[in-house]
């Protein structure tokens, strides 16, 4: 019989390490806005699929670098890939609901 373990899920340390992304414009995290779409882990490897929340920010070279730094800061994290995509679209929606309260929605 296995021992229950105490471990945290590797996607859930993923996504709190992206919590230190931000958005410059908007002052929220990625997770908060809903921006992170999935994160896979297979072994040391993670994949952070994301979106923005428009096709003509430019910020996406900075988000995938920080999701590069803040993810690949984790102990057991030999590779991140950050996949940007804009299918589905990002809306407000998709926020926290703390998100829609900073942000007067």
């Amino acid at each position: 019989m296995e021992e229950p373990t105490t471990e945290i899920p590797r996607a859930d340390q993923v996504t709190e390490a992206l919590t230190n992304v931000i958005d410059p414009e908007l002052g929220l995290d990625f997770v908060e806005l809903g921006l992170v779409y999935d994160v896979e882990v297979d072994g040391g490897s993670v994949t952070v699929t994301f979106t923005l929340t428009t096709p003509a920010c430019p910020i996406g070279p900075q988000v995938s670098e920080q999701m590069q730094e803040f993810v690949g800061e984790l102990d057991w994290v030999e590779e991140v890939t950050p996949k940007m995509i804009f299918t589905p679209p990002w809306t407000p929606d998709r926020m926290s609901e703390d998100a829609k309260f900073a942000l007067g929605f």
